[in-house]
């Protein structure tokens, strides 16, 4: 049995509230509508994710994906889902003109977690942080409201600056997982092993690369600055303070020396309340 678009709506927003962190934060500078709207998108997120994350092996996670996949596409031709937050997700697609087709690019991503654990060349991670994070902001720029297709290459430089501060905050949590996502190339180019970063031993060349990355992601960043000032009035604070978290992440992790074996580098609540706060005026 469906829930009302309603309730989808109210139960997305608990889930962006308990589970989004850097996220929801930069939906409360945003109007309802529009905060309601990215509550649906990041559930759909959250909902790819956890089924990627909670399979026994990498068959069943893509099972889980393929099925997942078929269920959003079904809702977005218009079959009634018992998904109880596919409602909210069906209302802000329909409402924003959203091209279903990003839906189905981020599930490749995720897909892509499930079968590949190394990346011989940035090229090859690019296409992988385009598939799991550009897209993301592909989907989210009709929320925002944009008037020039300029504004899309800016969107996907974003995507791209976004992922990489993961990269680069999550290497150990990765390691652990058996996966590294730092261009073999570069690890080479540096001279560190993928037994150094298994490992988790904290070499200059370790930091020269970490460094070298780090610089990479800021360009990206760069890149993605005028995006800003690309879209609509009521949705600049919420993407500015998007980009002063994760970018503040990235500072984060050049102050304190790329430590990320010591533990997961991150902002805490009052500094990300201070980004908020930076940003409320763009409203």
């Amino acid at each position: 049995m469906s829930v009302s678009v309603e309730e989808s709506y109210r139960l997305c927003e608990e889930i962006a509230k308990r589970t989004g962190k850097n996220f929801y934060y930069s939906f409360l500078v945003m109007p309802r509508e529009k905060r309601r709207a990215m509550s649906a998108i990041y559930a759909f997120m959250r909902r790819s994710d956890d089924i990627a994350d909670g399979a026994a092996n990498p068959a069943v996670a893509l099972q889980g994906l393929k099925d997942w996949r078929a269920t959003v596409a079904a809702a977005l031709a218009g079959t009634e889902s018992s998904e109880p937050t596919l409602p909210a997700l069906v209302d802000t697609v329909r409402k924003y003109r959203i091209p279903e087709k990003h839906f189905h690019e981020l599930l490749d991503g995720t897909e892509m977690d499930q079968s590949k654990t190394r990346y011989a060349t940035f090229e090859e991670l690019y296409r992988y942080c385009y598939h799991v994070a550009s897209c993301v902001g592909l989907v989210v720029l009709p929320i925002f409201g944009y008037k020039d297709e300029a504004a899309l290459k800016p969107g996907e430089a974003c995507g791209i600056a976004f992922q990489l501060t993961n990269i680069l905050r999550d290497v150990k949590e990765d390691a652990g997982l058996g996966r590294i996502y730092l261009p073999a190339e570069d690890l080479a180019r540096f001279g560190v092993s993928e037994d150094d970063i298994m490992q988790s031993r904290m070499t200059p060349q370790f930091k020269a690369l970490m460094k070298f990355e780090a610089d990479r992601a800021r360009e990206y960043y760069r890149q993605a600055q005028p995006l800003i000032g690309m879209i609509s009035p009521d949705s600049r604070g919420t993407l500015a303070v998007m980009i002063g978290i994760y970018g503040g992440i990235l500072d984060k992790i050049v102050a304190e020396d790329y430590r990320v074996f010591d533990g997961k580098i991150r902002l805490s609540k009052w500094e990300k309340w201070r980004v908020v706060m930076r940003n409320w005026r763009r409203r």
